[in-house]
């Protein structure tokens, strides 16, 4: 089932009501295929490839975005920081490459968003090229072209791919050290109905290493206390977000603190836009620094012209990162990115070197 046609999730995904139960019986037949092909992979008739290197995927089992790639830029870092070489692949949602391409794309800072992806490339620039970026459907071949190019890699980081039967795992839970990571946002699984009548790709039961907790509950409490750190028998994490300071989209230099933006511009001289999977918590974030204002919520990967945003009756306008690698020829001074960061705790931190640490299982086995 493509994802493309949901990315603005329709409000029935979140309560159960006439349209939502209208289609339940398609996500029945949805359930249906995916135990199919679960029974399938458990006969082990099509065994993928395994990978030299160990596996994480930062995953989600709704559709659209939970905020995946800060965390996939904060556990490259902090990877590093302990020592490991990571390397990042992504499927390039958003490109024309992931289409038209055969065979993988490596991804810089200047690398085109509308050929390999939004998210590759504002990966690529936070991290000032620090990390080999691979790109491509097929996340096996991505991860042969990246260890190809990059043999001092020793651990991957998946944006995505969860449910790519092609990529080989054998999963910390089973005794390996590939790790399947579930975002979960504020959301949850709101209806718990699988597609299309609800937002889940699979069942909100689906098997995991641990859960990463992002954003607060629609009552705006933190989703899990610091005393449970377990979801569903698993580990799980919170991870706190912090925005920084804004940034003049044409001149990166000029920076004022959201503060500051809050002083300078009345409320209704203010709009906030943001193309996510999740766009009201980029507008939460906001209202907590502060700053209140008109909002636009688009599709996740939204495209921008300097028509769009001459059209916006505004003195002063905030666009998030992965909005801003799409707006590289547009000039309005107007425009201010808000860049988000994510903290991990120490405890997620420790639990992946346990595991990442653990000898090769397939060498074993094979």
């Amino acid at each position: 089932m493509s994802f493309s046609f949901f990315r603005k999730a329709p409000k029935f995904w979140e309560r159960r009501g006439p349209t939502s139960l209208l289609l339940w019986p398609l996500s029945w037949l949805y359930g249906i295929v995916l135990r199919v092909r679960k029974l399938i992979q458990d006969t082990g008739l099509v065994r993928p490839k395994p990978v030299p290197v160990p596996v994480i995927i930062v995953g989600n089992i709704r559709v659209g975005g939970t905020g995946k790639t800060p965390i996939v830029i904060a556990l490259a870092e902090r990877l590093q920081q302990l020592g490991w070489n990571p390397g990042i692949i992504s499927r390039g949602y958003g490109g024309s490459s992931s289409s038209t391409q055969t065979t993988p794309l490596q991804v810089i800072s200047n690398s085109d968003p509308a050929l390999v992806g939004d998210e590759p490339v504002l990966i690529a620039r936070r991290t000032h090229d620090q990390f080999p970026i691979w790109v491509f459907p097929k996340r096996y071949q991505s991860i042969r072209a990246l260890l190809k190019h990059s043999p001092n890699v020793d651990v991957i980081i998946s944006d995505d791919g969860l449910q790519h039967t092609g990529l080989a795992r054998w999963p910390a839970r089973e005794g390996g050290r590939d790790i399947e990571l579930i975002v979960r946002d504020g959301r949850g699984e709101g209806n718990r109905f699988l597609l299309p009548a609800g937002p889940l790709r699979e069942p909100a039961t689906r098997e995991r290493d641990a859960t990463l907790f992002t954003g607060n509950t629609k009552n705006g409490n933190p989703q899990i206390g610091l005393q449970d750190e377990y979801f569903l028998g698993r580990r799980a994490f919170s991870l706190s977000s912090n925005l920084g300071q804004a940034y003049q989209l044409n001149n990166p230099a000029n920076t004022q603190t959201l503060a500051q933006i809050s002083d300078n511009y009345l409320p209704n001289k203010i709009t906030a836009i943001a193309g996510l999977g999740n766009p009201q918590r980029f507008f939460d974030d906001l209202l907590k620094n502060g700053i209140a204002g008109k909002t636009i919520p688009l599709p996740d990967h939204a495209n921008y012209t300097a028509e769009f945003f001459e059209k916006i009756n505004a003195q002063c306008i905030l666009i998030t990162e992965k909005d801003a690698v799409k707006c590289s020829g547009i000039t309005d001074e107007r425009i201010w990115v808000v860049p988000m960061s994510l903290t991990l705790p120490d405890s997620l931190a420790e639990w992946l070197q346990s595991i990442l640490q653990r000898p090769d299982p397939y060498r074993y086995t094979l």
